[in-house]
C-alpha cells in the first residue's frame, strides 16, 4: 500500500463496491425489465421486495458501521488532545472535523484543532493543512 496522503487516503472494501454494489443495481434493473416484458404478478413483487430489503440491510449495515467508527474517531481525537494539552477540545469541533483532524501528526494536531475551530474550516481544507500526515489504516 502506498504512504497515506490527502490525494491518496479513501479506501475501498471491494466486496462492498465492486461485487455487492454492482450487483445490486444489476439485479433492480433485471427485474424492472422483467415487470415490463412479462408483465406485473405477485412472483415478482415478492422477489422485488426480498432485492430491495436485501439492499437496504447492506446499506444500513455499512452505515451503521461508519457511524460507530465516527463516534470511535470523536472519542480517540478528544483522548489525544487531551493528552497533548491538558485541556479539552473545542467543543465547536464537529465530528467531520474530528475525522479530518486524525491525520494530523501529534505536534501540528492542537494548533490545527483550534485553528479549525476559530476559522469553522471545512474537513477538506482541514487535510489539505496537515504537514505531517498521520496515517489511518484502520478506517474501512
Amino acid at each position: 500500500m502506498s504512504k497515506q496522503s490527502f490525494e491518496h487516503h479513501s479506501r475501498y472494501h471491494p466486496l462492498q463496491h465492486f461485487i455487492w454494489l454492482p450487483l445490486s443495481f444489476i439485479t433492480i434493473i433485471t427485474a424492472i425489465v422483467y415487470v415490463v416484458r412479462e408483465g406485473f404478478s405477485l412472483g415478482v413483487f415478492i422477489m422485488f421486495m426480498l432485492i430491495m430489503i436485501s439492499i437496504i440491510a447492506g446499506m444500513l449495515a455499512r452505515l451503521n458501521a461508519l457511524k460507530l467508527q465516527d463516534r470511535l474517531i470523536r472519542l480517540e481525537e478528544q483522548f489525544r488532545y487531551y493528552t497533548l494539552t491538558n485541556k479539552r477540545i473545542d467543543s465547536r469541533l464537529t465530528i467531520p472535523q474530528l475525522i479530518a483532524l486524525r491525520f494530523a501528526s501529534d505536534e501540528e494536531f492542537p494548533a490545527l484543532a483550534e485553528k479549525a475551530a476559530n476559522e469553522a474550516m471545512k474537513p477538506d481544507e482541514i487535510k489539505k493543512a496537515i504537514q505531517d500526515w498521520r496515517a489511518d489504516e484502520h478506517r474501512v
